[in-house]
């Protein structure tokens, strides 16, 4: 088989198994913004919120991840990226020994409105290490590469370059194929943090009305926003406010 047709056939197979975890947003209800949103906050007001947030928010989730994954290292390092020109972004690691890192850039702190969204934010990474999202996500992409493997070697593949790039597409599926649901399990479970550290998730989540709707591209990572706030207003009526 030409390699061509043959990274069709990858393809579409890929589309197939893709399609397969994306969630179903046809019941999903219209959700406009609770009050409205207020304007960009001063830069001293910014950073005293960011420290304040991070003090309240902390112990809780690491309470949390004690509670609920205790083999897990649940002493957390917030950092901040203050390289200039990152767009906003916040991000889950973990440090060379094992110790869980969460990253904000300048500009998404900068973007916060209230304290509430930062709250959510940094509550929803912490959830991302506590549910074991990372060591999932590596999982999945393992197991792509090996199924993509071998079925590039059962459709014909027989180089060394053809069978590495059919892994590489199945990496890259596997490790996005349930990245939809991490990302609603962490809004449920940052929803949880974000409330116990005294912070109103509803609020936090209208930080969602403000960043660009993510594509329904193949493999796309996130969601839709309508989609996560509803999550939220659910968890938050499950716990009662």
């Amino acid at each position: 088989m030409a390699v061509s047709r043959l990274f069709s056939v990858l393809a579409a197979a890929a589309v197939l198994s893709g399609c397969a975890a994306m969630p179903d947003t046809s019941a999903v209800e219209k959700i406009s913004p609770i009050r409205a949103v207020s304007s960009a906050l001063d830069t001293r007001t910014t950073a005293r919120n960011f420290i304040s947030v991070v003090e309240d928010v902390e112990p809780i989730a690491e309470r949390e991840c004690r509670a609920r994954a205790p083999s897990l290292n649940c002493d957390f390092r917030i950092v901040v990226d203050d390289r200039a020109g990152m767009p906003p972004n916040a991000f889950q690691t973990l440090d060379d020994s094992g110790r869980p890192v969460v990253a904000f850039t300048l500009s998404l702190i900068a973007d916060a409105r209230n304290k509430d969204e930062l709250a959510f934010v940094l509550s929803h990474e912490a959830a991302h290490h506590i549910q074991g999202h990372l060591d999932r996500q590596r999982q999945n992409a393992d197991a792509g590469a090996i199924v993509f493997g071998q079925l590039a070697g059962a459709l014909g593949a027989r180089t060394p370059a053809e069978l590495r790039a059919a892994q590489e597409i199945g990496a890259a599926v596997g490790a996005r194929s349930y990245s939809k649901a991490f990302e609603l399990e962490a809004d449920t479970l940052g929803t949880l943090i974000a409330k116990e550290a005294g912070f109103d998730p509803l609020v936090g989540a209208e930080f969602f009305f403000r960043i660009p709707e993510p594509s329904d591209a193949f493999l796309s990572t996130h969601p839709p926003n309508e989609e996560r706030v509803a999550n939220v207003r659910r968890t938050v009526a499950r716990l009662g406010r």
